[in-house]
């Protein structure tokens, strides 16, 4: 009986996982879209992108649900307990990413109608491919316990601050230049922050992956670009 229970629960672990892989897949997906379809001026695949926030928002429900579930009938100590509340913790980040992705993906239908500048989303592209590297290799971390490469992760998030302030300057060059590209460098810087804090909240899944193999808690104080919050 003790054998049968064992493997019943491993079995309600896996399922939390593969609840988890669903949920990064599409918040990778949509992040991937809403990025092509900023650059590429797509209403459709932005649209397309919205209408998928709500499964995305279904799925970190059901994880709830099963994982309460799952905690009032097995009443797990020590590391199983970790690995309940971990998924709890990672599902509310995948959804917030999700969220984000969605509100690039809805500046991206504000922007379609004003004039292009094209250069101007070179550097949200390099944002979006270093989140987007984050976000793959941070789920890779999670399926595998792997707490050295969630720590790579947890590292690199100053690189998307950094990254965000260079962003912020040149989007300011342009609208200085020009005063018609105003409104649409206004979108872009909106989707800038939203780019960083995606990175964010890989780092966020990164420490919960070091918290569930290990119960420890990374440092408070994580590696930080420069801020743009202060300046002119």
């Amino acid at each position: 009986m003790v054998d049968h229970t064992v493997k019943s629960f491993d079995v309600e672990l896996e399922t939390l996982d593969r609840y988890i892989a669903e949920m990064g897949g599409i918040a990778e997906k949509m992040l991937a879209d809403a990025m092509d379809a900023l650059a590429g001026m797509n209403i459709e695949l932005a649209q397309k992108v919205v209408a998928t926030d709500p499964r995305l928002d279904a799925l970190q429900r059901t994880i709830e649900d099963f994982a309460v579930h799952t905690i009032a009938r097995r009443q797990p100590l020590a590391v199983d307990l970790r690995e309940i509340i971990g998924a709890i913790r990672i599902s509310a980040d995948l959804e917030r990413i999700g969220d984000l992705a969605k509100n690039i993906a809805k500046r991206a239908t504000k922007v379609a109608g004003e004039s292009r500048i094209p250069r101007a989303v070179i550097g949200l592209r390099s944002m979006h491919d270093v989140a987007a590297t984050q976000l793959n290799d941070v789920l890779d971390a999670y399926q595998q316990r792997d707490t050295e490469r969630a720590r790579a992760v947890w590292k690199r998030d100053a690189e998307l601050d950094s990254l965000e302030d260079s962003v912020f300057r040149d989007l300011l060059t342009f609208m200085m230049e020009d005063p018609r590209n105003i409104t649409f460098c206004t979108h872009l810087l909106f989707c800038s922050k939203n780019l960083e804090r995606v990175g964010d909240h890989t780092t966020n899944i990164a420490e919960t992956v070091v918290y569930i193999v290990t119960g420890e808690s990374l440092p408070v104080e994580r590696p930080r670009g420069i801020d743009t919050s202060a300046m002119p």
